[in-house]
C-alpha cells in the first residue's frame, strides 16, 4: 500500500502542476513537465495547491492549516488560500450523516433531536459540524466523525513511517528522530477519531478555565455522544481572524492579543494541557471580548520537567541569561556532556539578541527557529518528540497574534505570567502544595521504613545486605528527598516563630 500512496502523492503534485514547488529545476522538473506537460496551469498557484492537499487528505489538509497562519513564511496568496482548509473542506453527503446518527443512537435523527440543520457550518478534515435543537430547547453543535476516515490516516500515517524509515538512516536523521515524531504525531491523531476523547478533554480545558474570566469552553452534552458523534453547546462568536467585524463590536483587539498569549503560558504552564490545534477556525471571540475555544481533538500535554525546563529557558531568554539557557540543555541530556558551555551561550546570544524589544511585526519567529535549528545541528541537540505539539502551537500562536496586533510585545506580556507560576511552583507556595500532595503517600510509606531498614540490617550475607539496600534505595528515593523538604520547612518555621 505505501508504494501505492507514494506514487499516487508524485501524481498528484502533476496533476495540479505544483512541480514548481518540489522540483523547480533539474531533472525531477523535467520529468514532471514531460510527463504532466498538458496541464491546467491557469488557476492560481494557491488554489492548486489547497485542492492537491484536500485530494491526499486530512494528515496533508493538517500541514496545511499549519502553513495558513504564517503568512510571513508563505507568499500571501497561498497563505490566503490555505486558510480555506480550516473549515471548508468539502462535507459529506447527508446521507452518511443520517446514516452515522442512526448508527450511533439506534434510532433516526428526528426521534432525538427536535431540529437538525442538514447543511454543514463547518467541515474539516477528519469531520464536520452541524446546528441543531435538543429536545428541551437547547442550541447544540453536532460533530460527526467523516465516514472512513481512519483507514484514510493509517495509509498515510504508514507512509509517513517509511519516510522517516529513509530520512532515519542519515546522522542527521537520527539526530531529529523522525520516526518517534510520527509516533507522536499518529498518537494525536488518533484521538481526533474518537469523539468521547475529544469531549473528555473540553470538558477538562472547561474545567481549568471554570472562572470564564478569558476563555469560553462549551460543555459537552454527555448523553447524546458516542465515539462517531459529539454534542456540545452551540457557541455564538465571531472568527478570531475577522478583525474588522471584532472592531465593529467595539472589542479591544490589543488587549485581546495579550489574552491570548495569557491563555496559551497559562494552558502550558499552570495546567500543562493546552489546545494544540489553534488555527482560526478553531478559536472565536464572543461579543464581550472572551475568546471560544472549538474542537478539542489535538491537546497538548506536558510533564512537570518538561514545564519547568521550558520555564527555565523562557526566564533565561527574558533575562537574555544566555548562559543558563545553555546549561538548561546540558541538564536535561540534550546536548552531548562534552559540550563547551561558552560555545553553545555564544551561539544561542548571537540567534536571540537582535529580536530582543521588537513588536510582534518585526520578529519572524519562522526565521529565527530556522536559525536556532543551525545551532541544533551544530552542537548535536536532540529533538524531543513530546515538544513537537508546543512547537506548532507557538507558531500558530504567533500568526494569531500577528493578525490581531501586530506591535504586540509577547516578552513583557508573558514574563509576568511565567515569574507568577515560578514562584508558585518553587517559592514558598510550591513547597507547601508539594507536601500537600505528597502527604497520603508518607501516610501509607513512612511506617514501613523502620521495617525495611531493621530487615536490610539483618540479613547474614553480603550479597543479600546489598540488594536490600538497593531495594530500599529505589523505592524510598523520593521519600527520602521529601524527608530533607521537610525538614528544612519545619526548620523555617521554627525561624519564623523564633523572629517573632
Amino acid at each position: 500500500m505505501r508504494p501505492l500512496r507514494f506514487l499516487r502523492i508524485v501524481n498528484t503534485v502533476g496533476r495540479f502542476g505544483l512541480d514548481e514547488f518540489v522540483a523547480p529545476s533539474g531533472p525531477a522538473r523535467a520529468f514532471f513537465r514531460l510527463a504532466y506537460g498538458g496541464v491546467d496551469r491557469s488557476r492560481p498557484r494557491g488554489e492548486r495547491l489547497r485542492l492537491a492537499l484536500e485530494s491526499l487528505g486530512p494528515v496533508f489538509v493538517k500541514f496545511g492549516q499549519l502553513l495558513s497562519v504564517r503568512p510571513d513564511l508563505i507568499p500571501a496568496d497561498i497563505a490566503g488560500e490555505l486558510a480555506k482548509l480550516q473549515d471548508k473542506v468539502p462535507p459529506f453527503a447527508w446521507e452518511q450523516v443520517e446514516a452515522t446518527l442512526r448508527a450511533a443512537y439506534g434510532k433516526p435523527h428526528a426521534e432525538i433531536f427536535a431540529s437538525f440543520d442538514r447543511v454543514p457550518v463547518a467541515s474539516a478534515s477528519v469531520a464536520q459540524v452541524h446546528f441543531a435543537v435538543l429536545p428541551d430547547g437547547r442550541e447544540v453543535a453536532v460533530k460527526i466523525l467523516r465516514p472512513g476516515i481512519a483507514a484514510v490516516i493509517a495509509q498515510d500515517v504508514a507512509l509517513l513511517y517509511a519516510l522517516a524509515d529513509l530520512a532515519g538512516r542519515t546522522r542527521e536523521g537520527r539526530r531529529l528522530r523522525p520516526r518517534e515524531v510520527v509516533a507522536e504525531f499518529e498518537h494525536t491523531i488518533a484521538d481526533e477519531l474518537d469523539l468521547l476523547r475529544e469531549a473528555a478533554n473540553a470538558s477538562q480545558l472547561r474545567r481549568n478555565f471554570a472562572d470564564g474570566r478569558l476563555l469560553i469552553v462549551p460543555e459537552v452534552y454527555w448523553d447524546w455522544c458516542s465515539r462517531d458523534v459529539m454534542v456540545m453547546e452551540r457557541i455564538d462568536g465571531i472568527p478570531v481572524n475577522a478583525a474588522e467585524r471584532l472592531r465593529a463590536e467595539g472589542i479591544d483587539i490589543p488587549k485581546l492579543a495579550r489574552d491570548g498569549v495569557e491563555i496559551f503560558f497559562t494552558q502550558v504552564f499552570r495546567d500543562g494541557f493546552f489546545h494544540a490545534d489553534m488555527h482560526p477556525g478553531n478559536i472565536f471571540v464572543a461579543r464581550d471580548g472572551r475568546y471560544c475555544g472549538v474542537d478539542f481533538g489535538i491537546m497538548g500535554t506536558l510533564s512537570e520537567r518538561d514545564k519547568a525546563y521550558l520555564a527555565t529557558n523562557f526566564m533565561a531568554f527574558f533575562r537574555r541569561d544566555y548562559r543558563r539557557v545553555a546549561t538548561a540543555h546540558l541538564e536535561a541530556g540534550w546536548v552531548p556532556a562534552g559540550t563547551r558551555v561558552e560555545d553553545l551561550e555564544g551561539a544561542v546570544r548571537s540567534v536571540c539578541e537582535p529580536i530582543f524589544d521588537r513588536p510582534l511585526r518585526e520578529i519572524y519567529f519562522g526565521k529565527v527557529l530556522m536559525r536556532l535549528f543551525a545551532v541544533s545541528r551544530r552542537f548535536d541537540v536532540r529533538i524531543q518528540p513530546q515538544l513537537v505539539l508546543l512547537q506548532k502551537t507557538l507558531l500558530q500562536v504567533e500568526g494569531l497574534g500577528r493578525q490581531l496586533d501586530p506591535d504586540l510585545d509577547l516578552r513583557r506580556t508573558a514574563q509576568p505570567i511565567l515569574e507568577r507560576w515560578m514562584g508558585e511552583r518553587v517559592g514558598l507556595r510550591g513547597l507547601v502544595e508539594q507536601l500537600r500532595e505528597e502527604a497520603p503517600l508518607w501516610a501509607r510509606t513512612l511506617p514501613q521504613l523502620p521495617r525495611l531498614v531493621h530487615r536490610a540490617l539483618s540479613e547474614d550475607t553480603t550479597s543479600r545486605l546489598e540488594a536490600a539496600l538497593l531495594r530500599l534505595e529505589a523505592g524510598q528515593r523520593r521519600q527520602a528527598r521529601l524527608l530533607a523538604v521537610i525538614a528544612v520547612a519545619l526548620a523555617v518555621l521554627a525561624l519564623g516563630y523564633l523572629l517573632h
